[in-house]
């Protein structure tokens, strides 16, 4: 029986299960789609992380550095195209770079395939996503971060005036996402206060319906955004993006005042939510994982138990799962490790008794 934990995704959760595997005395089997690891924030391209604006790449750097070692066999450009077998002894088909297929022996599987941003232009053009080069994302905007600089896309030349638009793709009944994205708001905030430190002249805003700070974040980022950068917080509800002139005439209601809004931008940033990626609905129905009605993959012990799946043997860690920031990520990842793991040892002794 194989002491090896399969992991799908090499992303951030992917890396510290992979770590944690190895740390207890594992062995790994690490599946990635791209040809690099670091999943989203690397592919788009994080410039610093929330809520302490460390650099991305610094910590991405560190989760690749501890799989780089014997007990982890990392597999990129890679997917896992079919499983049969059951918990203690799975057998996972992984496909290659070349197409050829290879069978890779289990005693469990942990899936950390992610998330992906929300499309902003996918639903509805109300925001104009598509329509002006201004109109950017949260990820649009980190790239210029990343860069440590932040201009008008449509010149080139430092903005005046920037505006974030919270819940875009998040706390949406209509599109079918009620759910709150959890973060969106602590990135917003951490962006706002990069983007006036890069640009002291500039004004910020954000327009929300309510600001959800997560943990402590309240204290971190919200209120030092607000007392030592100035960024100016509005309760209201943007109905409407126009261009006017070389401009944006962001069309809404301020609801704290109840009264109409209409305010010209140079930039407008749009806070995009979480939907479940692509590998996370994919690797659903090759496993035969049950998910819930948002698409991200279901944890039916919750919330005593976020990490087992509805399949023996196979548990999911990060943003597979939902909504979740990198703290929870990172926690969980560590959680999915060692009950994969434990669940391969416990099986050990009963396959023993059955062969004797």
């Amino acid at each position: 029986m194989p002491e090896t934990v399969l992991i799908v995704g090499g992303g951030p959760a992917g890396l510290e299960a992979a770590r944690a595997v190895a740390d207890l005395g594992g062995r790994v089997v690490l599946v990635e789609r791209r040809e690099v690891l670091g999943g989203t924030p690397d592919e788009a391209n994080y410039a610093a992380l929330t809520p302490h604006l460390g650099s991305a790449q610094e910590a991405l750097d560190r989760l690749r550095a501890g799989v780089g070692r014997p007990e982890v066999e990392v597999l990129l450009g890679s997917t896992v195209t079919a499983c049969r077998g059951s918990v203690g002894d799975f057998t996972v088909t992984v496909s290659g770079p070349d197409g050829a297929g290879r069978e890779v022996g289990a005693g469990a599987v942990v899936v950390a395939t992610g998330f992906t941003h929300f499309d902003p232009g996918r639903e509805t053009q109300m925001y104009g996503y598509y329509e002006f080069p201004d109109v950017i994302t949260l990820p649009d905007a980190e790239k210029m971060l990343k860069e440590h600089r932040f201009v008008r896309p449509s010149t080139g030349e430092p903005p005046r005036s920037v505006a974030f638009i919270q819940c875009v793709g998040s706390r949406d009944r209509r599109i079918g996402n009620e759910y709150c994205s959890k973060v969106c708001c602590g990135v917003a905030s951490k962006e706002a206060i990069e983007i006036r430190r890069l640009l002291p002249d500039c004004k910020v805003y954000i327009f929300y319906i309510d600001m959800r700070m997560y943990g402590y974040w309240e204290n971190q980022i919200y209120w030092p955004a607000q007392e030592q950068y100035n960024v100016n917080y509005i309760r209201g509800i943007v109905t409407e993006i126009v261009g006017k002139g070389d401009r944006l005439l962001m069309k809404g209601e301020d609801t704290t005042m109840g009264r109409p809004l209409e305010v010209l931008m140079d930039v407008i940033v749009l806070s995009v939510g979480m939907e479940p990626s692509r590998g996370t609905r994919e690797i659903a129905g090759i496993l035969g994982l049950e998910q819930n009605r948002y698409g991200f993959i279901a944890a039916p012990g919750e919330p005593m138990d976020p990490i087992s799946t509805s399949v023996p043997g196979i548990y999911v860690a990060g943003a597979a799962a939902g909504p979740r920031d990198l703290e929870d990520t990172m926690g969980t990842a560590g959680a999915a490790a060692a009950r994969a793991l434990g669940v391969i040892r416990s099986a050990r002794p009963a396959a023993a008794t059955a062969g004797a």
